[in-house]
């Protein structure tokens, strides 16, 4: 039986890994490799423009949208609108290892890696020690809210400025892709509705904050405490609960939910409820089939530590962006 002390010596990432304190989180040897670009350009002034490229092959550039970090990378055709993309708390635990993860060169977009709040450049003072003391003093209010909710609530900013980037047309709907706390967030994007969504997929999501609290409860086999702030957060991220905003639009967003059947983090239960909820309401505007739900045996929550695994997700993952 862990004691009290060595439960909270572990880094709850939340609805993602359990890493030791003072962990980095980085790209193992074991993960796939995004082939080289042709050039990587450090847009230090946030100043780079997409409609002024003239590469002949992959581009990637380093910069900030509306004051978030972002990696963009742009393939050498673009035809279609952009694909804004979220790490997990976990390993891939930054943008630039979900880009490397998933660099989808062959889908004809222009891909939007974000960093989450408190992580990556934005991580505050002390790492993730002073993240598991977030995790330990309030999960919800001080890890949750900042870090996942108000990811979400950086997305318009971030789509004004692919637009006056030259990265997107007005009007274009985007696609999203989350993993993790990152699927949390796509989903807490769609329940707000401020940006036009085309296509979705969610890795190993967590369904909102209640889900989250309920996998904390089962590794740290402690109660979280909750308050009435932390409560109206649940209800506000609950994706089981708003399925209607979700799926709102006629036709509503294209989404692909992928969960590993082995996921002992966040267990399959909460995706299957998730498609069930939303399953209605697409049939209702006859869009049956821009809804699916992919359970990938043998897959963990860590899904690029697992080669084939990786290789199912990137490939699922390209083909639902492709075919919208």
């Amino acid at each position: 039986m862990m004691t009290t002390e060595s439960r909270w010596r572990w880094l709850w990432l939340s609805f993602g890994l359990t890493l030791p304190l003072g962990a980095t989180g980085g790209v193992s040897a074991s993960r796939p490799v995004s082939p080289s670009p042709a050039s990587s350009v450090v847009d230090s002034e946030s100043a780079f423009r997409c409609d002024r490229v003239t590469s002949a092959a992959a581009l990637v550039v380093e910069t900030k949208l509306a004051g978030v970090p972002a990696i963009l990378r742009i393939p050498a055709h673009v035809s279609r609108p952009p694909i804004v993309l979220w790490h997990g708390f976990g390993p891939p635990a930054n943008e630039r290892s979900l880009m490397d993860a998933l660099p989808m060169d062959d889908v004809p977009s222009i891909k939007v890696y974000l960093g989450l709040p408190l992580f990556g450049a934005r991580a505050p003072q002390g790492g993730n020690r002073e993240l598991g003391r977030r995790q330990a003093e309030d999960f919800a209010m001080l890890l949750f809210k900042p870090a996942v909710e108000d990811a979400a609530e950086e997305l318009p900013s971030v789509v004004a400025q692919l637009q006056r980037r030259g990265c997107m047309l007005p009007g274009q709907r985007i696609g999203l892709f989350g993993y993790s706390a990152g699927g949390s967030a796509a989903l807490i994007a769609l329940i707000q509705g401020k940006v036009a969504v085309r296509a979705v997929v969610l890795v190993n999501a967590s369904t909102g904050l209640n889900a989250s609290v309920q996998a904390l409860e089962r590794l740290t086999e402690q109660p979280y405490h909750w308050s009435a702030a932390s409560r109206e957060l649940a209800e506000r991220t609950d994706a089981v609960r708003h399925a209607a905003q979700i799926a709102r639009g006629n036709p509503p967003p294209a989404l692909l939910i992928v969960q590993g059947a082995s996921d002992t983090v966040l267990t399959p239960q909460p995706a299957t409820e998730l498609h069930d909820a939303l399953q209605p309401y697409y049939l209702k505007h006859g869009g049956a089939s821009r809804l699916k739900l992919v359970l990938i045996k043998g897959m963990a929550h860590g899904w690029t530590d697992d080669k084939e695994a990786a290789d199912k997700v990137g490939r699922l993952t390209r083909d639902w962006f492709d075919g919208e």
